[in-house]
């Protein structure tokens, strides 16, 4: 069954086409490479032992219907194609409304048009902003997002289910993923920041390897044990086969929605610069600073529905996942 993977060249892109690989499934990536390598196709073969279709074009663009005309038997999507920066879309909204949003436009156009129905949306846990109950759950009301990125995400979720209601052969899940991390075990790929990472476990990767003189811990006076922002933080292989799951659901006849993807607890920012230190036995240089624009305190996911109805649960620790971060990060200075 061939699966379209928007932004199959990035970090969970990548981690999903292996997944789904690894499945039976025939993963078609589209990617354009703005905010990816392509050395990461070299990754992707020697994981999987085949290479991966790739288009390398704007999933925004009309040149998303040529691979459809071309491959004639897509079964679905997994889009991943969006900016994803939050302190980067405050700087660019309008980079991000126009990327995010009209990129799920397009690709939803096209699975209507070339009946390609299932359908799996690369979602957020910032539609949540801050809740007032943790930990959160699929039916916990949506606030306005802290961030311009998961206003974007917002809006997106309106509307696959906007076109959903309006009767189109459309079979669609949201996943609300909380903080990714890690790489795959193999260290072959990874999350690779350009430029300045925006994102924690990079950053401290980054600094505890040389290339950052000292890591900014955004704010030590939130309302949490240690006074830094709370976290649900899942390893990237989890999050991955969460996807694969839900393509199986989906192909089963599965009608719920949402579903909240995470661990189902919090780590504080200082909690996971130990544990890195402490499974990798490495120092990081660190300090804090003010808080970050957009972030919220603390949020943490209830992923029991995702358990019950799809099977999935995450696997792996915090430990595992800053472990294959280091390995990941050593593999680049190798190289």
């Amino acid at each position: 069954m061939k699966i379209l993977v928007t932004g199959g060249a990035g970090y969970i892109g990548s981690h999903t086409v292996v997944e789904l690989a690894a499945a039976g499934y025939e993963p078609i990536i589209v990617d354009d490479f703005r905010n990816s390598e392509r050395w990461v196709l070299n990754g992707l073969r020697e994981i999987t032992g085949k290479d991966i279709k790739i288009y390398e074009i704007d999933c925004s663009s009309e040149a998303l219907g040529d691979v459809f005309r071309q491959e004639k038997d897509i079964a679905g999507a997994i889009h991943f194609a969006a900016y994803k920066a939050v302190g980067e879309s405050a700087a660019k909204p309008l980079d991000y409304y126009e990327n995010n949003v009209l990129s799920t436009v397009r690709l939803l156009r096209c699975l209507i048009q070339y009946q390609a129905p299932l359908f799996v949306f690369s979602s957020s846990a910032t539609v949540y902003g801050q809740p007032d109950v943790l930990p959160v759950t699929e039916e916990t009301p949506l606030k306005r997002a802290e961030s311009v990125y998961g206003r974007t995400k917002q809006i997106c979720e309106d509307v696959v289910l906007d076109t959903l209601k309006s009767g189109v052969n459309l079979k669609p899940i949201l996943l609300r993923y909380f903080n990714p991390i890690g790489a795959h075990p193999s260290a072959k790929i990874g999350e690779l920041p350009r430029g300045v990472p925006n994102n924690l476990v990079p950053f401290v990767t980054q600094t505890a390897a040389g290339i950052r003189e000292v890591l900014t811990v955004f704010g030590n006076d939130y309302p949490t044990p240690d006074g830094s922002a709370i976290r649900d933080y899942i390893h990237v292989v989890d999050l991955a086969k969460a996807h694969v799951s839900a393509l199986g659901y989906l192909k089963k006849g599965g009608r719920q929605l949402v579903f909240n993807i995470g661990t189902g607890h919090g780590n504080s920012v200082l909690e996971v610069v130990r544990t890195f230190e402490e499974v990798n036995g490495v120092k990081v240089n660190y300090r804090i600073g003010a808080r970050r624009p957009g972030d919220i305190e603390k949020i943490w996911a209830d992923c029991s529905l995702a358990e019950r109805e799809m099977g999935w649960r995450a696997e792996l620790s915090l430990a595992d996942a800053l472990r294959d971060a280091w390995g990941w990060q050593q593999s680049l200075k190798r190289d």
